[in-house]
Parts: structure tokens; sequence; C-alpha cells
């Protein structure tokens, strides 16, 4: 009897690794059937990426289709990442920090560029000359974007009340088109909108702080994460590509991102003069550059006041994908 017992219980055994096997053959088999990114003209590296086919290329032998949806602003790029219509997505990363406090389901895993995209403009024969002349005047923003966000910033360093300020909600292009038409003040502007408006109208950059521009995070989707981790080395791989390009054919790269975004090279190379692409690996540096944000987000009530900021950044933040792929070499 006892021989049995023990017979069985190593069958038994057998059978569960067996299975244990299969699960875990299965599940290392698995594979997205597409996928899904934005690209965004405030993110180059996305433009770069797009055009030359490099996640395409990676992903061909396996049988996996990409799909690419614009982004006009962080706003959408959340929105869909939200909804599940993008597995990847671009946007600011003070401006992620707003659904992520709401308990929307994404990561930051790579940092796609660190800009100056964003100051507060005005036209050029405007008497508005620094933050404090915003009091009682109308200022265009695209809410939730690291724009708005600037926005807040600013109006705080200087001791002005938001609700001595209209913030008119327009999309970032459309903000641009109102200060020129003269149907708002000011704009918290981002490029390419804003570079253009220097060139072809004299619109001045009225105050900038280069500290207050958060980083160009590429955002995924958790659940994506979670079934596909080696899929999503491989999408930085890929970004890994497109950022070296851009650091080894700057002039080559004005001339890409004039063409994707319809704008003039010199409005080009202006918007690429302002950021950076050193930094791909995300960590400490924006944990601290997107609390400093979220305090601002908090007194405005954008983000509950209960939130523990630490807590929030930490759990955005996943440096471990980039490293691997990056620092793994």
């Amino acid at each position: 009897m006892r021989k049995l017992t023990s017979i069985l219980a190593i069958s038994l055994l057998g059978i569960l690794l067996l299975i244990s096997g299969c699960s875990s053959n299965a599940k290392s088999e698995e594979k997205p059937e597409k996928i899904r990114l934005d690209y965004a003209y405030y993110s180059p590296t996305s433009l770069v990426l797009k055009k030359f086919g490099y996640l395409e290329d990676e992903f061909k032998d396996d049988g996996i289709a990409i799909e690419w949806t614009l982004s006009q602003g962080s706003n959408k790029a959340l929105e869909f990442l939200n909804s599940n219509s993008v597995d990847f997505g671009s946007a600011a990363g003070a401006a992620t920090l707003i659904p992520k406090a709401n308990g929307a389901p994404i990561k930051n895993v790579y940092i796609a560029n660190k800009p100056e995209w964003t100051a507060l403009v005005t036209s050029k024969d405007s008497n508005i000359k620094s933050v404090k002349d915003l009091k009682g005047k109308k200022v265009a923003a695209t809410l939730g974007t690291d724009p708005y966000i600037f926005l807040l910033r600013a109006l705080d360093k200087e001791g002005v009340a938001v609700d001595d300020v209209e913030i008119v909600n327009l999309q970032h292009g459309d903000g641009a088109t109102s200060l020129t038409n003269g149907s708002v003040d000011a704009w918290a502007g981002l490029d390419p909108h804003m570079a253009r408006l220097e060139i072809e109208t004299g619109a001045e950059l009225f105050y900038r702080n280069p500290d207050f521009n958060t980083y160009g995070f590429l955002n995924v989707r958790e659940d994506f994460a979670e079934k596909h981790p080696e899929y999503v080395q491989r999408v930085i791989k890929a970004y890994e590509k497109a950022r070296q390009w851009v650091l080894d054919n700057p002039e080559e790269a004005v001339k890409l991102l004039a063409e994707e975004a319809s704008i003039p090279e010199d409005v080009a190379r202006i918007q690429l003069e302002r950021n950076g692409f050193t930094e791909p690996v995300p960590g400490d540096v924006q944990r601290k550059a997107l609390i400093e944000a979220g305090k601002i987000l908090v007194e405005s009530d954008v983000i509950d006041s209960g939130a523990d900021l630490e807590e929030l950044t930490s759990k955005l933040i996943d440096p471990s994908f980039a490293e691997k792929e990056i620092e793994g070499k």
C-alpha cells in the first residue's frame, strides 16, 4: 500500500510538472497579434521610428502587425492609453502623473526626450512682459498637458492666483491660432507650434523655465507589460535605434521632422535645438521632477490632496525594461 502511494505520488508529481511545463511554454510562446503605438510631433523619436519602419522590421518575423495613431497632445495620448486604444503612448511626465493618480493602468518605461518644449507666449506687440501681467487676462492652455502644468507652476512661483487668470482650454494648435488672432492674450505654448509662431509672427516667449518642463515619457499599459515583457524591451530596442539616429544625424532629423509635421525646416531646427536625447533610462531624476510638479497639481486640486506623490511616482516609473535593454548590453 505504501509502495502504491509512493508510485501515485510520483505519478501525480510528474503530471503536475508536465502541466506546469506546458503552461510555462504556452505563456512564453504567447505573443500579441499587433502592437499599437502613438506618434507625435512633440516626440521626434516617434517620428523617426515610424518613418523608417524600425518596429515593423523588428517584429516582421513574428508576424506581429504595427498600428500607429497620431497624438495631438499628452492628453490625447493618455486618453488613448486609458481607453485601451494604444499599448504605448508618448506624453509629458507631469501630464502622465494626473491619470496615474486617478488609477489609470499605465507605467513609464522609457524616456524619449528631455525637452524645453513649453513656455508662456504672447504676441509681438503685447504689453504682457511678465507672469504678473497675466492678471485679468485670457490664457490658452490644453488641460492635462505639460504646458498647462507649466502655467500653473509659473503662476505659483510668481505669486499669481489661478483664479486671477482666465484659462481657456484649447488644444495646442488652436491655442496658437487663438493667440495669433487675438482671441486670447497669452498661450502656454508647445513646440513645434511655439517655434512656428516665433518665426512667423514674432511671438515672444516671455516666461521660460527649463526645469518646469518634464520629460518626454514613453508609457505602456500595465496589462501589456505584464503579459508581454519581452515585447516591451523590443519596442525600447527600436526606440533606441531611433534615438541614436537623431543623435547621429541632426540635420537629417531636422528635415524629417519638418516633413512629418508639415513645418518649415527653420521651425523644426528650433524645436530640435530645445530637445535632449541623452537620458533614455527613467529614474530618480524623473521622480523628483514629477514630485515637484505634483505638489502644484495637489495645490490646484487637479490631484487629490490625499495622494502620496512618492508612492505614485514609484508606481508610475519602472526603469527595469530600459535597464535590461540599454544598460544590460
